[in-house]
């Protein structure tokens, strides 16, 4: 019997680019793990071709993200960036374009198809059809889960959405969840076939985001060296609830008037989704709630000033309503920070509750309070957080996922083809 290899990826990111910064837009976990799935990937000895919208008339056609990662910029649908709600009109062209692309070269060009988001799922699924290759899905967030777990005042996600993710499982060869909850959410809210569902822990840049002195981090940034420092990184909108940190600083300086010559809530991120509504939502609410002297508002940095914001922060605060995972609470362990994060989701796996952080129940501001309270209070037991985030994080590299990706291709292209498929 022939054997085949995993020799060439065609990633699909339609919605968002794994060239734009997280933090702001649409960009956030999704992007790195992209970005860094594809690099370690090529390490491997895989090619990734990534094709995403065009968002501007200057990007070139091709770029090269990392020796064997190239990012394809495909025509569709204007050049500025769309909402997401906009975007389900623009498949038929982006579709076009992926497809034009593959046919300029000599057929079988790509042994998989390894697709991000449900829209993405959608050109995947009729790729999939017309290249004769296995469909590999991410869905990242569902419809299902985000309905269930809303922010106040938060919109649900239409029904479009909850149909065109149901139509992606029932044809994806392999749907990869990011941890066992959300494996067990793919089967028990979509009927997901339980041997379709692959889980792959996501993982961190343990190069970059590493230990090193906070007295320096803090300088850097302009930081008190004194301060209590807690942390918000992310995309500012209601599902990511920066507002529930605000709320329970605010309790927390009502408790105690004393923290307030040291305290500082730091937000590190751009306005997002619904967030777009009202981009001055969480300076309104530092001034409404009377904390704005003790609010920083940062707009989103590049890794590198990223991990100096998590080395200079006693906390970082995750008190999101969902998340599939929650890179930003690894990224932050890695680099010696424990987290407090809210007990949903892939937090629940991405934090370990006592030993690297803690989980947080609801998003009450008065139990936020509370649990922030003992990062600035009890020193000693904040140490102790800190070596075992250090500890948590170590097991989270992206070759782990890398290599575990490459048996879900393997898996997949074997049962489509009835072939054996190496994978190194």
């Amino acid at each position: 019997m022939r054997r085949r290899r995993v020799s060439r990826v065609a990633t699909i990111s339609m919605h968002t680019s794994p060239l734009d910064q997280p933090g702001t837009g649409d960009a956030g976990g999704m992007n790195v793990y992209i970005v860094e799935s594809a690099r370690r990937l090529a390490q491997l000895g895989v090619e990734v071709e990534i094709f995403t919208r065009a968002t501007a008339r200057d990007l070139p056609p091709v770029a090269e993200l990392a020796p064997g990662v190239l990012v394809r910029h495909l025509t569709a649908g204007p050049y500025e960036e769309m909402d997401r709600a906009d975007l389900p009109a623009q498949l038929c062209a982006f579709l076009s374009e992926v497809l034009r692309t593959e046919a300029m070269y000599d057929p079988g060009r790509y042994d998989v198809i390894h697709s991000h988001y449900w829209l993405s799922g959608q050109v995947g699924w009729l790729a999939k059809e017309r290249w004769g290759v296995p469909l590999v899905h991410t869905m990242h967030t569902m419809a299902k889960v985000k309905n269930l777990l809303l922010a106040q005042g938060d919109k649900p996600e239409p029904q479009a959405r909850v149909v065109g993710e149901q139509q992606v499982v029932e044809i994806a060869d392999r749907l990869v969840a990011n941890t066992t909850d959300e494996a067990r959410e793919l089967i028990d809210l979509y009927g997901a076939p339980e041997q379709r569902v692959a889980v792959v822990n996501p993982g961190v840049n343990l190069t970059r985001f590493q230990p090193a002195s906070q007295g320096a981090a803090r300088h850097r940034l302009g930081l008190p060296q004194d301060a209590h420092v807690l942390l918000f990184v992310g995309r500012i909108q209601p599902l990511k609830a920066p507002d529930v940190l605000l709320r329970a600083a605010s309790r927390m300086l009502i408790d105690d008037p004393s923290l307030r010559s040291r305290l500082v809530v730091a937000c590190v991120g751009g306005p997002s989704g619904n967030g777009l509504a009202r981009p001055s939502l969480l300076t309104d609410l530092a001034a409404e709630l009377g904390i704005a002297d003790v609010v920083r508002l940062v707009p989103p940095a590049p890794q590198e000033e990223l991990a100096d914001w998590y080395r200079a922060a006693d906390v970082t605060v995750v008190p999101s309503y969902s998340e599939s995972f929650g890179l930003v609470a690894l990224e932050s362990q890695a680099c010696g920070t424990p987290v407090a994060a809210a007990a949903v989701g892939g937090l629940r796996t991405a934090v370990r509750d006592g030993v690297s952080g803690l989980l947080v129940d609801g998003h009450d501001p008065a139990e936020w309070a509370q649990a922030l309270r003992r990062f600035v209070t009890a020193p000693l037991w904040r140490d102790q957080l800190s070596e075992g985030a250090r500890a948590h994080a170590a097991a989270f590299g992206w070759q782990a996922t890398a290599s575990r990706l490459m048996e879900v291709y393997a898996g997949a292209i074997a049962h489509m083809h009835k072939v054996p498929v190496a994978v190194s």
